[in-house]
């Protein structure tokens, strides 16, 4: 059984793969990757198309940021996160906002796995651990 799943993950990967154009997801690749399996039928195609699903939603979450706050945030500010982020990751990242009020001030910022925080709650959590 774990060869089957092995070998549906390698193909997933390989999908996955054809899917990007100059290291980004391409919505028309990922159409014509879908009907080839539409087609195609390849061995277990759900545990196929649910690893490519999540290979695709990862590459996805790369590319954008969640912007957790306390208070309000401008647009500007909101720019200027997805400016940086742009830079530092060397990708296009967007910014979206969500109130968080549980961060007290400060903010949260999420690209795909990566955390930054900045917030007072997060503080008060690293001092609390570390006392």
């Amino acid at each position: 059984m774990a060869a089957h799943a092995k070998k549906a993950q390698q193909f997933a990967r390989q999908l996955f793969k054809l899917s990007l154009v100059d290291g980004a997801v391409s919505p028309e690749r990922v159409a014509g990757v879908l009907a080839y399996v539409e087609k195609q039928k390849p061995a277990n195609p759900v545990t196929v198309l649910r690893a490519y699903r999540r290979l695709i939603a990862t590459e996805l979450a790369k590319g954008q940021a969640l912007v957790e706050h306390a208070g309000a945030v401008n647009d500007a500010t909101l720019a200027g996160i997805a400016a940086a982020l742009t830079r530092k990751y060397r990708r296009p990242v967007t910014a979206s906002a969500k109130a968080n009020p549980a961060l007290l001030a400060g903010l949260r910022v999420k690209v795909g796995d990566d955390v930054y925080e900045s917030s007072v709650a997060g503080q008060l959590a690293a001092l609390s651990t570390a006392v």
